[in-house]
């Protein structure tokens, strides 16, 4: 189940990462790669984001080592099957999630630049579909190899996206698209449907 989940985080690297920004290299003509960091906070996010990504990466290589214990509560292999279907939908949804984007799909945030409001397909369900999915796969990455270094980047991953959301993403959104972003984000939940919508003043 380890070697499964590793392979799962390996797919989901080269599918939400490289995938795209090879996509985006090809239809500019080699003039962009969809990356917008600027800003320290930007920059302390992606490198949150690296922190992540090793972690990621590391857990189930030192679990098919034995260097760490497993939780023992969760290590049950029905759990950790679960866990692996979940990782795999997370996977499928992040894609899914980055092509309902097209053309406005970025990693980061150019206050300079302005790009479609993107309100549909998985965005009529939460407002960050991509993040959401990361969220997930990292959960189902957690349950498939449970152990405390799994678990903690799962929390860091989702304080990283949470903090980039707030601090960076929508304060743009806001004021690139006005009313109609405000609008949208009153109705529609931040990460989880329904959660995290933004109050009328």
């Amino acid at each position: 189940m380890t070697g499964l989940a590793l392979g799962i985080y390996l797919l989901w690297l080269i599918l939400a990462f490289g995938v795209p920004i090879a996509v985006t290299r090809r239809r500019t003509g080699g003039q962009d790669s969809g990356m917008r960091i600027s800003g320290r906070l930007q920059w302390a996010g992606e490198a949150a984001f690296g922190v992540t990504g090793l972690v990621g990466l590391a857990n189930p290589v030192l679990d098919l080592l034995g260097v760490l214990p497993r939780i023992e509560l969760l290590d049950q292999l029905p759990l950790r099957i679960l866990g692996a279907v979940i990782a795999a939908v997370g996977v499928a949804a992040t894609v899914y999630a980055q092509l309902s984007m097209g053309p406005s799909w970025r990693i980061g945030v150019d206050v300079a630049e302005r790009t479609d409001l993107v309100t549909a397909g998985p965005f009529r369900v939460v407002r960050n579909p991509i993040f959401a999915s990361m969220l997930l796969t990292g959960l189902g990455l957690a349950l498939a190899v449970p152990n405390i270094l799994s678990f903690g980047g799962l929390v860091l991953l989702y304080a990283t996206v949470s903090v980039l959301v707030r601090k960076v993403e929508e304060p743009y959104l806001i004021s690139t698209h006005g009313a109609d972003y405000l609008g949208y984000a009153r109705r529609i939940g931040r990460f989880f449907p329904g959660i995290g919508r933004l109050r009328s003043p």
